[in-house]
């Protein structure tokens, strides 16, 4: 009778957790396909609502750099993060005109001032600079990344936090090691920064605390996904387009460990794949509740790891697509 009621009392909360656990799988059947949203953007000098160009249009004029910024209630923080960014943005265009360059904020849902900030950056900057992409719905960090990446002009594309966290000047170390790894033939290439000290210059700056957690997730992360990489979650990554089409389009986590995805993804790829030191520091604000995600992190490791081992998720390559194309006819 104990073990009868005990089983009874027990069998809610192990529902609850197979509930839990496999959130991240049934949304990934559940979600809207990545390829199919589709958003316009303000043009300010004619005040009119412009469809965004998509990530698979060919496209002849391409610019140099997109970069991807994902904002949600950033009202406070990204002011400085945008004034640092496109100063030394302008002040390489104009020492090479071929510098050319556009920012998509992307605006993941907010419920504060993130979209209006954001458009005053294209107003004085011009919208074909800085483009405004709102979300109606919160998809978390990965989604917005995803949205800003499927919706870029650059033949390279950079993902960095709103915060600034990062130095937005080594983002020339990050383009001088792509020079250096980029495939010719396939165009394949990732870059990522990295506050893991692989060189003297790099100054690592944050709590003691964040430091426990992030070595912790990190020998998850080389136990179960990414061995090549070191530091997963340093949110300033470069891709050229051709890694970052395959890469984006077959993204399944929209929230936590999709940058845990996209590079476990390019190593079976066996894409030019690079790890370069960069100057971080911690910036007040963060929404980061540190047991929920190193739950949640902890969590779609695993999931990671499962669905692709089984097959669940599968990558999409174009020469995959042409295979099944040509079985269709």
């Amino acid at each position: 009778v104990f073990l009868a009621c005990l089983v009874v009392l027990l069998l809610p909360l192990i529902g609850y957790l197979i509930h839990w656990f496999t959130t991240p799988i049934r949304q990934s059947f559940t979600n809207l396909p990545a390829a199919s949203y589709s958003h316009s953007f303000r043009n300010t000098s004619s005040d009119r609502e412009i469809s965004f160009p998509t990530i698979y249009e060919a496209q002849g004029d391409l610019i140099n750099l997109s970069l991807v910024v994902p904002a949600y209630n950033e009202e406070d923080r990204m002011t400085i993060m945008m004034d640092e960014t496109l100063d030394y943005l302008e002040k390489n265009l104009k020492s090479d005109r071929r510098y050319t360059y556009e920012i998509i904020i992307v605006d993941d849902g907010s419920r504060d001032r993130t979209t209006e900030i954001g458009l005053s950056y294209s107003t004085k900057f011009g919208s074909e600079k800085v483009r405004v992409l709102k979300l109606a719905k919160n998809q978390g960090k990965g989604g917005a990344v995803q949205q800003g990446v499927l919706h870029s002009r650059g033949k390279y594309i950079l993902m960095v936090d709103a915060d600034g966290a990062t130095d937005i000047k080594d983002l020339d170390r990050l383009f001088d090691e792509m020079r250096k790894i980029e495939d010719a033939k396939t165009g394949y290439g990732v870059v990522v920064g990295s506050r893991a000290h692989l060189q003297d210059k790099a100054t690592a700056k944050r709590k003691w605390y964040r430091s426990v957690l992030m070595h912790g997730f990190h020998l998850l992360v080389y136990t179960l996904a990414v061995r090549t990489i070191r530091d997963t979650q340093c949110g300033f990554k470069l891709f050229t387009r051709a890694s970052a089409k395959i890469l984006f389009s077959n993204l399944n986590l929209r929230r936590w460990c999709f940058d845990v995805e996209l590079l476990y993804m390019a190593e079976h790829l066996n894409m030019p794949l690079k790890e370069v030191a960069v100057n971080w520091q911690e910036i007040p604000g963060s929404k980061l509740r540190l047991l929920e995600a190193a739950l949640l992190m902890g969590r779609d490791l695993i999931i990671v790891r499962t669905c692709y081992t089984l097959g669940i998720w599968k990558i999409e390559t174009p020469e995959i697509r042409e295979l099944k194309t040509q079985k269709k006819r």
